[in-house]
């Protein structure tokens, strides 16, 4: 009884230090896009799939996270079309289609906070030692602008966590965690 009772314990362990290590992970894969990722350019792009991409040196604020999943062999754009088609209705209907675009759904984030809300942990707006890094955040911009950043291991002095996120100027690392209206915060 005594070595199962180890042996759960050490695989809980186990399992929480590979959590963390894929979550800095995603924060370092996020973080090799700054100064590579120098534009954004919304256009709309026929591109491949699965793992199809813009040019790596422009792109969106979804761009900088389904760039950084794609490291850790996690293809949003393949996973959020799966969803959409088992669960078109839970899906946001902002842009008149009738069935998925492989183009460009997973670079809307209103399609990938509803993938977020279905697959991910849904965790505090407020509490501020909640917010790790390798987190989802997704806010509206004035004009209710949707955005969405990956929470970084850096803070700031005042020890709010900065965020990787590409809001016009290519990938930035920048403290904008309470800038901005919160609409969801996700641990994947």
């Amino acid at each position: 009884m005594k070595k199962w009772i180890v042996s759960v314990i050490l695989l809980g362990f186990s399992l929480g230090t590979l959590a963390a290590t894929n979550a800095m992970q995603l924060v370092n894969d996020a973080k090799k896009q700054i100064n590579v990722t120098v534009g954004y350019d919304p256009a709309y792009r026929k591109m491949a799939f699965p793992m199809g991409d813009v040019p790596l040196h422009t792109g969106v604020c979804t761009d900088v996270l389904i760039r950084a999943y794609r490291h850790q062999q996690i293809d949003l754009q393949k996973l959020v079309n799966q969803d959409m088609k088992k669960a078109w209705s839970s899906y946001p209907k902002l842009w008149g289609l009738k069935s998925t675009d492989t183009n460009i759904d997973h670079r809307r984030v209103p399609n990938l906070e509803t993938f977020f809300q279905r697959h991910a942990k849904s965790l505090s707006l407020t509490d501020i030692t909640s917010f790790k890094a390798g987190d989802i955040v997704t806010w509206r911009l004035p004009r209710n602008l949707p955005h969405i950043g990956i929470i970084s291991d850096k803070k700031t002095s005042a020890g709010i966590p900065l965020v990787i996120h590409n809001i016009g100027a290519g990938t930035q690392e920048e403290d904008i965690l309470f800038k901005y209206k919160m609409i969801g915060h996700y641990r994947y």
